[in-house]
């Protein structure tokens, strides 16, 4: 039987999945945010984690980036984006494989399976992404500041850089003025910057505006 923590914030979703899991799966535990994955992941240790790639509080590259070197589980992003930097940015963080959500139950339960014997399990597109990435000879060179920021911060981070109010960056991101200040403290934390123009000045010089 395979242990597995099902981490996505739509919880509809998650009924979804546990529904089409073929049999030899075990669902151990469930979450909707970094701080509830992290802490079912620690408390459960299951063989696997699906991991959705945008999740309040951080994403999955922030869970993957709490949880590193605390547990034995493997992760398998499993998102509905299939953006280049989403896949790299989670594969970086230490996921064994990623896989969009219009995969079929039986291919899904045979990902896990794969991922929690040790293979590295990818969408056909995806892998191309990958390969792309590491086989580069002109890749950037790592930046481990940059490294710690999330996609959704930085999103956030290119708006503030181009002048955007909190408000308007609410509205272009589609989420709540409150939200954006939580994804502004955490990236001023990270940084250990100490307001919006050290910020701005910080994405420039990245050329992330």
């Amino acid at each position: 039987m395979t242990r597995i923590v099902l981490v996505d914030d739509h919880q509809m979703f998650r009924t979804g999945v546990k529904a089409e899991l073929g049999d030899g799966i075990e669902v151990v535990g469930e979450a909707g945010d970094v701080d509830e994955a992290v802490a079912v992941i620690k408390r459960t240790e299951p063989d696997v984690v699906l991991l959705d790639v945008h999740l309040p509080g951080g994403g999955g590259i922030e869970v993957l980036r709490r949880l590193h070197g605390t547990v034995r589980s493997r992760f398998l992003a499993l998102s509905v984006s299939d953006a280049a930097e989403d896949v790299i940015g989670v594969v970086r963080g230490g996921a064994r494989g990623y896989v969009t959500k219009t995969i079929s139950g039986p291919e899904l339960t045979d990902a896990i399976g794969r991922v929690a014997e040790g293979d590295a399990v990818f969408s056909p597109r995806l892998a191309g992404f990958v390969l792309d990435a590491f086989a580069a000879t002109d890749a950037p060179p790592v930046d481990p500041e940059l490294d710690q920021i999330t996609q959704r911060e930085r999103e956030v981070l290119r708006l503030i850089a181009r002048g955007y109010a909190y408000k308007e960056i609410a509205k272009e991101l589609f989420i709540s003025v409150k939200t954006v200040e939580t994804h502004v403290s955490s990236v001023l934390r990270k940084l250990q910057l100490s307001n919006r123009h050290e910020l701005s000045r910080w994405a420039a010089a990245r050329r992330l505006v």
